[in-house]
């Protein structure tokens, strides 16, 4: 009995450590992302290279949602290896200084990019096509969003609909991901 006991919290305090390191910023530091210099053409045209999606990624220093994502979600080793097969992950923090350069050539810190964006909430997570113009900023080009926390399923579901490119489809998402749902979860 003993023995279990002990097993079972060395599982509980191995998840965390899984969840990737927390950064001098704050926010959590996983193997599958990028340092770039967040110019966001270079991204796509090196994910493009690697056959990956460019995949942003905007947190917050103390978001206790971007904590369950990386806690809970990502270190599920299906969701954890697709991200790192199929997706490059440039992480963009809501209220940091480091410049970014968006698809029109705009150049702001990431704090006032986020705020140009509109994005509201963390972790906002946007997808990208394998082609963006010059002409249009991130979430102009973005295929999808994913804005909050969400589960094992939908975050899975997501990610593969972006790669099997549902969003020229005739199926929404949120179809696709009940369909998909209906199979998983038995």
């Amino acid at each position: 009995m003993f023995r279990l006991i002990a097993l079972l919290i060395a599982l509980s305090l191995a998840v965390p450590a899984m969840a990737g390191e927390l950064g001098d910023d704050g926010l959590h530091k996983t193997p599958w992302m990028r340092d770039t210099f967040k110019d966001l053409t270079e991204d796509l045209d090196e994910a493009n290279a690697e056959g990956k999606r460019l995949m942003i990624m905007i947190e917050q220093r103390g978001c206790i949602y971007c904590k369950k994502m990386h806690e809970e979600v990502f270190v599920i080793p299906e969701i954890g290896q697709y991200i790192e097969d199929n997706f490059f992950v440039v992480q963009i923090n809501m209220f940091g200084d480091v410049e970014v350069t968006d698809f029109d050539g705009t150049v702001l810190p990431e704090k006032d990019m986020v705020k140009r964006w509109g994005a509201l909430f963390t972790p906002s997570i946007y997808f990208f096509p394998e082609e963006v113009g010059d002409d249009v900023m991130a979430t102009q080009a973005a295929v999808a969003n994913m804005p909050g926390a969400f589960g094992r399923w939908t975050t899975f579901n997501m990610l593969n609909w972006v790669v099997e490119k549902g969003y020229e489809g005739d199926e929404p998402f949120q179809k696709y991901h009940a369909r998909k749902f209906e199979a998983q979860k038995g």
